[in-house]
């Protein structure tokens, strides 16, 4: 039995579990299983390895996408520019780190994205949204990262935004926890009464489908798109990771 699974807390609203268990299933694929490890310490990690030596691979989601690099023993280069990794092979112990969160966003991201969105907003700064910041990069759009509590130059705290950083920033990403199930009744503290038609909200959130941050741009013409397709990609990426020879 070739196991696969989850490590992150809480899980409650992750979907990859049902992603791969259908897949296993349609493919006829009897040999493979997928598990949810629930932890809030990254600690845990050593005794989930000892206890399931079937484990060949690993998906990484909120808190330890940064803190799982020094378990690492070969981090891919996205891994290394972005500083955070969301994808695991393990092969005879050693544990190979990936980063699908990038491929994922952006062939999700172009679909819907226009020539007027030249510049972007990132809300938050955990793994996710630095392999965000990899893509805009990639694709030469200027981005700021927008904070709570910002320190870095290019950061700016949630109550700094102004409408015309708003009618300049027309690509916005949400990178946060907040909308997420169980708490779908949270959303980031933006200026929406400055959404437009020509906004773009993209939401790294897949449940619920429609967070209370997508509502609030479509309620105002915005373009939405949540992270379900962006889920779908980079599990099938990992899925490819998984079963070729390092």
């Amino acid at each position: 039995m070739r196991l696969f699974g989850l490590i992150g807390y809480p899980l409650t609203h992750s979907y990859s579990k049902k992603h791969f268990t259908e897949k296993f299933k349609k493919e006829g694929l009897d040999d493979c299983a997928f598990k949810n490890f629930e932890i809030p310490e990254l600690s845990e990690l050593e005794g989930i390895l000892k206890d399931h030596p079937e484990l060949v691979g690993l998906s990484v989601t909120i808190p330890h996408k940064e803190d799982v690099l020094p378990y690492l023993f070969f981090a891919d280069e996205i891994v290394k520019q972005t500083g955070a990794c969301n994808c695991i092979k393990i092969k005879e112990g050693r544990l190979y780190g990936y980063n699908t969160d990038a491929f994922g966003f952006e062939k999700s991201l172009v679909k819907n994205l226009k020539p007027e969105h030249k510049k972007a907003m990132i809300l938050g700064r955990g793994g996710a949204a630095k392999a965000v910041s990899y893509v805009l990069t990639r694709m030469n759009i200027p981005h700021k990262f927008v904070e709570r509590h910002p320190n870095a130059k290019n950061s700016i705290a949630y109550y700094k935004l102004t409408e015309a950083l708003m009618a300049e920033y027309l690509l916005i990403i949400n990178c946060t926890p907040l909308g997420m199930f169980p708490n779908d009744d949270t959303y980031p503290p933006l200026l929406y009464n400055s959404i437009t038609p020509s906004h773009y909200l993209f939401d790294l959130t897949y449940n619920p489908p429609k967070t209370l941050f997508l509502q609030q741009g479509e309620a105002r013409g915005a373009t939405i798109q949540n992270g379900y397709e962006m889920l779908e990609l980079q599990a099938e990426k990992s899925w490819r990771i998984w079963n070729e020879l390092v």
